[in-house]
């Protein structure tokens, strides 16, 4: 498979690693967003988040509990932070392997307009 982001769970591709299960694996963005930019991805080839199956709520669920644990571990859970997944182009997805934007350390706001 020809995607990005199999090949850094592959270690064909470097990525500076910050937290690896048997479902999940965590590396830093390499254009970051905020002071901390996490990109939290399941092992198994998801395209986008129209293509989760029920087979799949468990590792979803592993998703958000990964960010919870990396936002505590990165000390700034209790002030907040953003995670995000976007779907598909419109979306603002350019990797299509399903994938969770972990960011903290900085105030958020929403565009205007």
């Amino acid at each position: 498979m020809d995607c990005l982001f199999c090949k850094i769970i592959n270690q064909e591709i470097p990525a500076n690693i910050v937290y690896e299960d048997d479902e999940v694996l965590a590396f830093d963005d390499l254009s970051p967003q905020a002071p901390t930019h996490i990109l939290i991805v399941p092992k198994k080839h998801i395209a986008t988040l129209n293509d989760i199956e029920e087979g799949d709520l468990a590792t979803i669920g592993r998703l958000q509990y990964t960010a919870a644990k990396l936002a505590k571990d990165h000390g700034f859970a209790d002030d907040g932070y953003r995670v995000v997944m976007n779907c598909n182009e419109k979306g603002g997805q350019t990797v299509f392997h399903l994938h969770m934007h972990l960011l903290g350390g900085r105030q958020f706001t929403w565009p205007a307009g």
